[in-house]
């Protein structure tokens, strides 16, 4: 669905038109049936490569392909559905309005154009009350459902959403969680950027992390959380007042104590063997994507 090797961009910028690379050889492959999850910080390159995708942008060199052909091409748009991170519509229109006018740009029309906006509405849960007010008179996040709602009229194949979660209150982002994962059920493939990573990692089948323009880390979820070291709880059966303790061993409580990795929880229990101590549980706690990003980005300023 999405193919793209080698992508670079380089933009100039300020009073003297100094270059500032945006892209370094991005490589990413978005297979069909995905939800794909794109994070990084601002200024990484996430709504840069998506205006790439979407010809809004030309890339600087590299191959980027939209459903087999080039974003260049307007082919690559017809079963493309895309909501940008601040989209702007005619406020003087209402909700149902703009949907109407969405919708007849796709092609819809009559009864199937009804049905769709209904059905939309309906995915999305988007009051009907306030769907005939001006979009003037809209919050962020009813804005951010018609958004959404007229990228997905014509039930493309190919779904785009460059921070679909931004300004959604929590049932909000519950309900365009649910949409996507509807979506996807029926056959859409959705590519998306955002910032709230615990619900990239609830829907997400594969995601990439980008910083200062490069792909670091690419994969599953538990794939790209696995390169950090897993803590380990441990809880003793009886109370244990130790003296002393390996540097990567911390003691919670007389019965909790935290080990830093694999090596440690060894050492630990060896420890706990030794002095005839009962072991009630051990729970892994692997790092997640937030915990992993933020050390990428410290690592990214660190070498800078």
């Amino acid at each position: 669905m999405i193919q793209i090797r080698g992508l670079s961009k380089t933009y100039r910028t300020g009073f003297l038109m100094k270059p500032k690379l945006a892209l370094h050889d991005v490589n990413l492959h978005v297979q069909e049936g995905e939800i794909f999850g794109y994070i990084g910080p601002n200024g990484s390159g996430k709504s840069t490569t998506i205006k790439i995708l979407t010809g809004l942008l030309r890339p600087g060199s590299g191959d980027v392909r939209i459903l087999g052909v080039p974003p260049s091409d307007p082919a690559s748009r017809k079963n493309l559905g895309y909501l940008p991170e601040h989209p702007y519509f005619y406020d003087y229109l209402t909700g149902y309005e703009l949907l109407k006018f969405y919708g007849s740009l796709s092609g819809l029309r009559g009864k199937l154009l009804e049905e769709r906006i209904t059905w939309a509405l309906e995915l999305l849960h988007a009051n009907h009350d306030w769907v005939h007010r001006r979009l003037r008179t809209y919050s962020k996040g009813m804005m951010q459902r018609m958004g959404l709602a007229q990228a997905i009229l014509a039930k493309p194949r190919l779904l785009i959403l460059d921070e679909p979660m931004s300004g959604l209150d929590p049932l909000g982002r519950r309900d365009v969680r649910e949409a996507i994962q509807s979506l996807n059920r029926e056959g859409c493939t959705i590519f998306y950027s955002s910032h709230v990573l615990s619900d990239v990692e609830s829907i997400s089948h594969r995601v990439a992390m980008i910083v200062d323009g490069t792909i670091v880390r690419q994969g599953t979820v538990e794939e790209v959380t696995a390169a950090e070291s897993s803590e380990y709880r441990v809880r003793l059966s009886h109370s244990w007042e130790s003296t002393e303790l390996p540097s990567g061993i911390i003691a919670l409580s007389s019965q909790e104590f935290v080990c830093a990795n694999a090596h440690f929880r060894d050492a630990f229990l060896r420890i706990a063997l030794e002095r005839g101590l009962g072991i009630e549980r051990i729970e892994s706690y692997r790092p997640s994507l937030e915990e992993v990003l933020t050390k990428e980005v410290s690592q990214d300023g660190a070498n800078g």
